[in-house]
């Protein structure tokens, strides 16, 4: 491990060996089934097989949905953008900066090109590429050349031998990337000059992160419980959304934001005439037509998505809709249960007809409904869509965390101490082959990352619910030190300037406040922080009111702690200039703090 402590990628490839990850190339069996439920041992006719799967997933779909006419005045409450966009040229240092941001992976596109190749010859082709760019932009024409994606495909679960049990990895032509990101930052400052995506879609937009999204349906919750309602959950589950994109829609839906002109003709020529092929253990298929859906792996693909389904947000004026792309919870409110579900019916079934008239396929028996609170929920009412009763939960996993009714985030915690005990395991079996460095990169990679992941939200608990996965994040620091099991773990976080679990969730609620205090949250988020008007002289320089709270819910969400926790920042911490700033003086301050347990 000391021969490559310099490098990363040979560090890894060593640390894999050790755990047995693998190499990281996808293992297909030797045979498969094909539709007609025959075998094929021939790698070819796989391929081909393959590729007739994913092209036609989407139009498939798409021919199941009825023709349901008007869809009740929803898409004349659409925006409609009266300026029109201007596509401005490029010039080489955008062409270079923009190659020099994007990732530099060695995996090869259908010209067997990959992108750190073209990272590193990128100044001698900057001219040639930047007149390509610009004759593109000029013209309205998205090169063939760069229409043509490598498809891999990769198993996600059950049967190996069974098509539809894996999922396409689209390698694109490198030079398209490069071409889709500089008109991808006209289209988006267009797009965020304007105002046109709706605020409750939280999925690919810049300084917007799950985590927000789950905030603002925490707080629209035990909003409700605080004032004595029921509140409702439903979470929707699209199948193959990005797949099923009508192309006509979309740029009938663009049209109307503003893409007009040269600009709409580009996004024309860009969607159509697409074409991919599959391979398969070095065996290729021939070339299929994609006839639907946006580009996977593609540049501009998630931003034509969130605009496709943008006004989604539009349907109903009753429920919330909170998005992170096409992950969709409707949220409701009231004191009267049995009319909530009926509410709540009536508006899913207007969801309904939307996602049928945009060609979208709803599946309800994977759509869940869940009701929080701990008021009693006996009733006999179902709800139904299109004849399908929906499944009535007590806990839903929504963007990687897992809510229950309740609100008291222990199946998350469970979930959490699993995965980390698995991680621990492999700490464990790597301590007698690698230095500490390496095994505190394990635990960086295999520990941390689900501590971290969302804890501002579910960590703000009791400390008696999160006590167990401290014991574990300790027991983890003292496998990194090969220490023993009772060996005291102040002076090992010392040594490892690393926080513990608590002060971790206080380090992400402060990030958080100090986002609200210089106003850079989205306005869903925001708006839940009030400053305290005439308070900034005694006491630091922003001072948020604290609402008052009178159920645990409430107290335990971050526009309760984290109010508390920012007002008792010192004013140093408060008064940082820059996140990068704050982060470092907070965690410097914190582990100085262990010193005085030693």
């Amino acid at each position: 491990m000391e021969d490559n402590k310099n490098n990363i990628k040979n560090t890894w490839n060593v640390l894999n060996t050790i755990i047995k990850k693998g190499n990281g190339k996808a293992q297909h069996p030797n045979s498969f089934l094909s539709k007609d439920n025959t075998v094929i041992y021939d790698m070819t006719s796989v391929a081909e097989q393959f590729n007739e799967y994913f092209v036609n997933v989407g139009p498939c779909l798409a021919g199941e949905i009825p023709n349901t006419g008007s869809s009740e005045g929803v898409e004349s409450k659409d925006i409609n953008v009266k300026e029109t966009i201007f596509l401005r040229g490029t010039d080489e240092n955008e062409i270079i900066d923009t190659v020099k941001k994007l990732k530099s992976k060695r995996s090869t596109d259908c010209h067997d090109t990959d992108m750190y190749t073209v990272t590193n010859i990128i100044e001698c082709i900057a001219k040639p590429l930047t007149h390509i760019c610009n004759q593109s932009i000029q013209t309205g024409v998205f090169p063939n050349k760069m229409k043509t994606a490598k498809v891999i495909p990769i198993h996600k679960s059950g049967d190996k031998h069974v098509l539809s049990n894996y999922r396409p990895i689209s390698l694109l032509p490198q030079f398209s990337k490069i071409l889709e990101k500089i008109y991808y930052v006209r289209l988006n400052d267009f797009f965020t000059k304007h105002n046109i995506l709706y605020e409750q879609q939280y999925g690919f937009r810049a300084n917007r992160t799950t985590s927000f999204a789950v905030i603002e349906c925490m707080e629209h919750i035990t909003k409700a419980i605080e004032k004595k309602e029921y509140a409702i959950g439903i979470f929707l589950d699209l199948k193959k959304a990005f797949d099923t994109v009508d192309h006509e829609l979309l740029l009938k839906k663009l049209q109307r934001y503003g893409i007009r002109g040269v600009a709409l003709s580009w996004l024309s020529s860009y969607l159509h005439n697409r074409n991919q092929y599959v391979e398969i253990q070095s065996h290729t298929s021939q070339l299929l037509q994609v006839t639907c859906g946006v580009p996977q792996g593609s540049v501009l693909g998630p931003l034509l998505f969130i605009l496709y389904i943008n006004n989604i947000c539009e349907v109903s004026k009753t429920v919330k809709t909170i998005l992170f792309a096409d992950d969709t919870s409707l949220l409701c409110c009231g004191d009267n249960l049995e009319q909530l579900l009926v509410t709540m019916e009536k508006e899913l079934s207007r969801m309904k007809i939307w996602f049928d008239q945009n060609k979208l396929t709803l599946n309800a028996s994977k759509t869940k409904l869940i009701i929080f609170g701990n008021r009693s929920t006996n009733t006999e009412k179902k709800l139904t869509i299109n004849g399908v009763q929906l499944e009535r939960v007590t806990e839903i996993k929504f963007l990687g965390i897992i809510i229950d009714n309740k609100l008291s985030w222990k199946p998350h915690i469970s979930y959490i101490k699993a995965k980390i005990s698995k991680s621990i395991a492999i700490l464990n079996k790597a301590k007698y082959l690698v230095n500490q460095a390496s095994l505190f990169m394990l635990y960086c990679s295999f520990i941390l990352p689900y501590m971290l992941y969302c804890v501002e939200v579910w960590g703000n608990t009791y400390k008696t619910n999160t006590h167990p996965i401290f014991i574990l994040q300790k027991r983890a620091i003292r496998v990194i030190h090969k220490t023993s099991y009772r060996e005291p773990t102040n002076k090992l976080f010392i040594k490892l300037k690393t926080l513990k679990l608590q002060d971790l969730v206080d380090y992400k609620t402060i990030q958080i406040m100090y986002k609200a205090a210089n106003h850079h949250l989205p306005h869903g988020v925001q708006g839940l922080f009030t400053r305290r008007e005439g308070m900034h002289m005694l006491r630091g320089n922003c001072i948020f009111k604290k609402p008052p709270v009178r159920t645990n819910a409430k107290l335990h969400c971050i526009s309760s702690k984290g109010v508390s926790l920012w007002n008792k920042c010192s004013d140093a911490l408060k008064n940082c200039t820059t996140l990068y700033k704050m982060k470092v003086l907070f965690k410097s301050q914190t582990i100085s703090g262990y010193e005085q347990y030693l």
